[in-house]
């Protein structure tokens, strides 16, 4: 039982580098997967179009679904247009885009796999190149290949140049080393930027990392606090509301948080080394709900899950 208590911690506290193999491996099966059922490169005047909304159309896609399923996202823009100091607060307008950006950041990881993998395998690559017009990309491909090249490049992928076999497998290996070539460069450069902006926010950090790790476990179990409560209080409140309906008699007063609470509490975060909250919920519990109007308006922004907390703080 301990060994499996173990094992089971040590699952959790990986599940950040789990989750990101098990997106890997998505991206991968769905690369495969479109490769080869429902990718056809016409090997006409279309290569270029083709090639290039197989390779970004999914990327893009993978963007929205990033910023849909970003609760992040949600709680910056919830509200906004009935009241834009949400975004805007009063001598902290740089907040929006800072925190745009950190949701940006972390929606792009999908798109980032899926273009690495894709450029890679080089299949969506190479008919994109081979239907190009450019005398400039014409001279990169085509440079000491025989001179059916430059009138059959948009054939290459479907071998169907006169050019011999040989020469037409060269010509498709090139484009594929090509393709792998960048495919590499974006993920050493993906690695490396996620490397600087991670360093740079932590020696940015006013706060010291065992007080860092200490805030991510308590937001994490705070999290996990939150939904089971708001499942029990969800039913209790609905089984009130029920028997009172069907016994037709006037319900008891259930507690519930007021409107300046919700509000409150649904705010972005930021950590004060002088009021060591570690959320918004636990600045609300401890200061109470009487909040003065600046007050509303310039605090809160701790951006990131429970695996990725991110610190920002205001000048």
């Amino acid at each position: 039982m301990d060994a499996f208590q173990g094992f089971l911690k040590f699952i959790l506290n990986q599940k950040t580098v789990i989750g990101y193999s098990f997106m890997a491996l998505l991206t991968v099966g769905g690369e495969r997967l479109f490769s080869l059922v429902a990718f056809k490169c016409p090997c006409g005047t279309e290569n270029v179009i083709y090639g290039l909304a197989f390779l970004f159309a999914p990327a893009w896609v993978l963007l929205i679904l990033g910023f849909f399923l970003n609760n992040r996202s949600w709680r910056l823009f919830t509200g906004c247009c009935v009241n834009p100091r949400k975004i805007f607060p009063r001598g902290h307008n740089r907040r929006f885009f800072s925190v745009l950006g950190q949701i940006i950041l972390s929606s792009l990881v999908a798109p980032v796999m899926w273009l690495s993998v894709a450029l890679l395998n080089g299949t969506f690559y190479e008919c994109a190149m081979s239907g190009t017009q450019s005398p400039r990309l014409l001279d990169l491909i085509c440079k000491g290949k025989p001179e059916e090249c430059w009138k059959e490049l948009y054939k290459v992928s479907c071998g169907k140049t006169s050019m011999t076999p040989t020469d037409n497998e060269e010509l498709k290996l090139s484009l594929q080393a090509q393709s792998q070539i960048l495919g590499w460069f974006l993920i050493c450069s993906a690695s490396f930027f996620s490397l600087l902006t991670t360093c740079y926010a932590r020696c940015r950090s006013k706060v010291s990392y065992l007080q860092l790790s200490f805030w991510k476990t308590y937001a994490q179990k705070e999290k996990e606090q939150l939904e089971n409560t708001f499942v029990d209080y969800a039913k209790k409140l609905s089984e009130r509301n029920l028997k009172c309906f069907l016994e037709n008699k006037r319900p008891d007063v259930f507690p519930m948080p007021t409107f300046a609470a919700w509000e409150a509490a649904s705010e972005l975060h930021s950590f004060h080394q002088n009021r060591q909250h570690y959320s918004t919920l636990h600045r609300v519990v401890e200061d109470g709900l009487d909040l003065h109007p600046e007050d509303e308006e310039t605090t809160m922004m701790l951006m990131g899950t429970a695996q990725n907390v991110q610190l920002t703080h205001h000048h």
